[in-house]
């Protein structure tokens, strides 16, 4: 898994592109027009992975169906409901939608809820799991397919979560003008922390949403392919021509623990792969199955559900951002990350490294916590805007002050439309907050900007 998170970092494409085909030597197993709307919440979950057109309309395994109520027992322990004694009589759990239903039900029976008491069938109807066909029929004799089985354990998820007005708000505001809405997102560029499933109130924001806007356009094939050219050498030298022997030894050893083999690296620059290094060192053991950062789910539903898609930046524009720095930034940028992630996969580390490492736990943990919450004023205090703006580092300031004051226009500009439009704007959250944030800038603008309840 660790070997596709590599590969899927350093392509810069973060999304997961759920209506896309894999090309494959067999027929691929397309999902049905009705799951589809389930696809970007059932792979944030790790209901599903990236191989998923190979078995989705196949009859579930026991073994896969397994892994599910694992993912659903798990989801359903971080509500911390009340606990309800076992029923005496265990049910059959097989791979008809009867013994998929069962399995799912015993999970949630495991709680005091509502309804539960009932039995697999009506809790689950009544909750809108399990839809039976045109004539109500449910088919539980009928062998159930991995989609079937899926679409079950995510709504159930989701139904509990939202019962109990539970699940991930994010630091979301609402500004508006005269008959224009956008819907502001701070996103965290990673998964962890259980992160996932989020809330209704953002889910229904994105649902809400004619447009969804984005720092890039993560389906846009043009401009990934740029960035990948941007993160490699095209002058016939490799890693090994721009860093110390020492750094490059190292860097081989991670290639070759990742699977990438010994030489698996060589042609990227030191930039690309400090950025994949911090982000592979950021994840544990509270990142999904397949690390679906925060703005990758979101592009996911917004595409599922047919949305347009906009960016506010290009992938020229902000790889050259990195690409720009200079060959001594790069190289004490990639040996810092590198220590890191060797720190986080169990190596030894000097104290200095060990201090960075809690220190990045610590802002981790706190800015996931607050944007679990919504809390806007505790994301800037563990984030402190200020002090990366002004640190004198290379990178952290361009970060910012390059791109706050365009991200502001475009902003603007979605709020100046013609006619009535709703557009949700999901950009990186240190760039919603002070200083020079976007939610203060459209303040000062004169716009009408709302945390939402």
């Amino acid at each position: 898994m660790k070997r596709n998170w590599m590969r899927r970092l350093l392509a810069g494409a973060g999304a997961a592109l759920l209506l896309s085909v894999p090309a494959l030597a067999a027929e691929p197993q397309l999902p049905s027009a009705w799951s589809v709307d389930q696809l970007a919440d059932s792979y944030a979950m790790g209901l599903v992975d990236d191989n998923y057109t190979t078995y989705i309309q196949s009859t579930v395994t026991l073994q896969q169906l397994e892994v599910m109520t694992d993912i659903v027992a798990d989801k359903l322990a971080l509500l911390e409901l009340p606990q309800r004694p076992a029923d005496g009589e265990a049910l059959v759990v097989d791979t008809t939608r009867g013994g998929v239903m069962n399995a799912l039900y015993q999970e949630a029976a495991a709680y005091d809820i509502d309804g539960v008491e009932t039995g697999a069938q009506a809790f689950l109807c009544t909750l809108g799991v399990v839809q039976g066909d045109q004539s109500g029929q449910l088919h539980t004799e009928r062998p159930c397919t991995y989609e079937e089985a899926m679409v079950m354990a995510n709504r159930l998820i989701l139904a509990l979560y939202d019962q109990n007005d539970a699940g991930s708000l994010g630091l979301l505001w609402k500004a508006t003008n005269g008959s224009n809405t956008l819907y502001l997102l701070g996103t965290i560029h990673l998964d962890r922390s259980n992160v996932y499933p989020l809330h209704k109130s953002l889910r229904d924001a994105i649902d809400a949403s004619q447009t969804v806007a984005f720092e890039l356009d993560l389906n846009d094939l043009e401009g990934i392919a740029l960035l990948q050219s941007m993160q490699t050498y095209a002058d016939g030298s490799t890693l090994a021509d721009h860093i110390s022997p020492e750094l490059y030894e190292r860097v081989q050893a991670a290639s070759d623990a990742l699977g990438m083999g010994p030489n698996g690296l060589d042609a990227y620059k030191p930039w690309a792969l400090a950025s994949t290094f911090s982000t592979l060192s950021m994840m544990d053991d509270t990142t999904s199955a397949n690390a679906m950062a925060i703005d990758s789910y979101v592009n996911a539903r917004a595409v599922n559900s047919g949305k347009q898609i906009d960016a506010v930046e290009t992938y020229a524009f902000q790889g050259g951002i990195f690409d720009g720095l200079s060959e001594e930034y790069q190289e004490s940028y990639l040996d810092a990350c590198l220590a890191l992630f060797e720190m986080a996969q169990g190596g030894a580390a000097a104290e200095e490294i060990q201090a960075a490492a809690g220190e990045q736990e610590e802002i981790l943990s706190g800015m996931f916590e607050a944007w679990k919450n919504r809390d806007p004023e505790a994301f800037s205090e563990v984030y402190d805007k200020d002090a990366i703006i002004h640190s004198g580092d290379e990178l952290n300031s361009k970060l910012f002050t390059e791109r706050d004051p365009g991200m502001i226009q475009a902003a603007a500009a979605y709020l100046e439309q013609e006619g009535e439009n709703t557009v949700l704007l999901a950009v990186g959250a240190g760039h919603m907050v002070d200083p020079g944030g976007i939610v203060s800038g459209l303040r000062e603008l004169g716009y009408t900007v709302e945390l939402v309840p």
